[in-house]
């Protein structure tokens, strides 16, 4: 083929949700009672990578996790997921663009079966009324089973699916969590202090399963207060203060940062 022909030929086109991040926050602020909880807050975070938002506390993190999953309404800025403006989406809506978060206090119900609390999270997946009654405890291999299956024994938990969670321990069900969220469509995930009370072992299973999440194309957006574990998963960190951005970057230098420096006083070793 000449280099001619090869010039001639036209690029392929790329969609705009192809090109743009997973997540984009521009110019975002919230007031609660006439205070500024959050103050003209811009950051972008890449498709298929985890990002961290730390900070002190009070810091603003968790509002920001209220705004993007529509908990709160904003007072001014844009929130795109995947491209799509959900500013002024409900939050029921906001699943179906791929986004979806975990609480640092797991919502799992603890007198279901692991398999059941899966199935119960796939719900936000059915297109109709019809699937929605589906009756999948009747149907001995029902499409939701099967992945739920497939999902927790890819996440070597697969030897817990017919456990109660409830008897479950805290660490397992930490990833659970973090199954039941995947299965809800999500690619986009917001983890709020995912490793807050696991033991070493513990956050060494959750580090390496969000390793594997992360490897499989998800984006994460994790909120953490363990910055050994932030290291070992995050390549960028955007650092919040007050309800304002003061660093972003690697956490090698952000946390090099007089700013950073300054809002740990005090736990400066830790941050």
């Amino acid at each position: 083929m000449s280099m001619r022909a090869i010039s001639d030929t036209p690029p392929a086109a790329t969609s705009p949700a192809a090109t743009s991040p997973a997540l984009a926050i521009s110019g975002l602020q919230k007031s609660f009672a006439g205070v500024r909880a959050i103050r003209d807050l811009s950051f972008t975070v890449p498709k298929g990578c985890a990002t961290a938002l730390i900070g002190p506390n009070g810091a603003g993190k968790t509002t920001v996790f209220n705004l993007v999953s529509g908990v709160y309404g904003v007072d001014a800025g844009t929130i795109h997921v995947n491209g799509v403006d959900v500013t002024q989406m409900p939050s029921r809506r906001r699943i179906r663009t791929g986004v979806a978060r975990s609480f640092q206090n797991i919502r799992l119900m603890p007198h279901l079966s692991v398999l059941e609390n899966l199935l119960v999270g796939q719900h936000v997946r059915a297109s109709s009324l019809a699937a929605l009654l589906t009756p999948y405890r009747l149907i001995p291999n029902h499409r939701w089973k099967r992945e739920a299956r497939a999902a927790l024994a890819d996440s070597g938990l697969g030897r817990y699916a017919d456990e109660t969670v409830g008897a479950l321990p805290y660490g397992v069900r930490k990833r659970i969590d973090l199954v039941r969220a995947t299965l809800a469509g999500a690619n986009v995930l917001m983890l709020d202090e995912p490793a807050a009370g696991l033991n070493p072992s513990e956050t060494n299973a959750l580090r390496d399963h969000l390793k594997a999440l992360i490897a499989s194309g998800l984006t994460l957006l994790v909120v953490e207060h363990d910055m050994h574990f932030v290291d070992s998963i995050c390549p960028n960190v955007v650092v919040l203060n007050f309800g304002e951005k003061i660093a972003e970057g690697p956490l090698s230098l952000v946390r090099r940062d007089a700013k950073v420096r300054e809002a740990y006083i005090g736990t400066d070793e830790e941050a």
